[in-house]
């Protein structure tokens, strides 16, 4: 994970064992909240809410998998195609996900794009798909 290890030399990511626990609890937040996402006649706004928080949730997982933990939700989703082999266009849909995130959660402003939000729901559940082929933590 020669990628990894660059963003720890640079403070983006830290090393730190993984955790089987930690690892499952991650699993189940984000199959929780990938399900709700899906539940008819909730908002737009709480099918992306929950959607992002699904992807975050699998995303870490497939990160601290690997052994590493990153405070920075942009990191997490950028480090998918190292942890899980995700392309470059499928976390690029995440990054922008995490922007709109932000402006409804640090500027009141969410206008959720239906077909943003359809990427979204299918990229997380590809990742649910990844994240539950890898090995478990022993």
């Amino acid at each position: 994970m020669n990628e990894l290890d660059n963003l720890v030399k640079i403070n983006q990511l830290k090393v730190e064992a993984a955790d089987a626990t930690e690892f499952a609890g991650m699993l189940r937040a984000g199959d929780v909240k990938l399900t709700d996402c899906q539940v008819a006649g909730l908002s737009e706004d709480s099918q992306f809410s929950l959607a992002y928080g699904a992807a975050h949730a699998f995303a870490l997982a497939a990160l601290r998998w690997h052994g590493y933990r990153s405070d920075k939700r942009y990191i997490v989703f950028q480090c998918l195609q190292h942890t899980l082999g995700l392309k470059s266009a499928e976390w690029r849909v995440l990054d922008k996900c995490h922007t709109a995130r932000n402006l409804a959660e640090y500027e009141g402003h969410l206008e959720v794009n239906p077909q943003l939000l359809k990427e979204l729901v299918s990229i997380t559940q590809q990742i649910q798909i990844k994240i539950k082929a890898l090995d478990p933590i022993n």
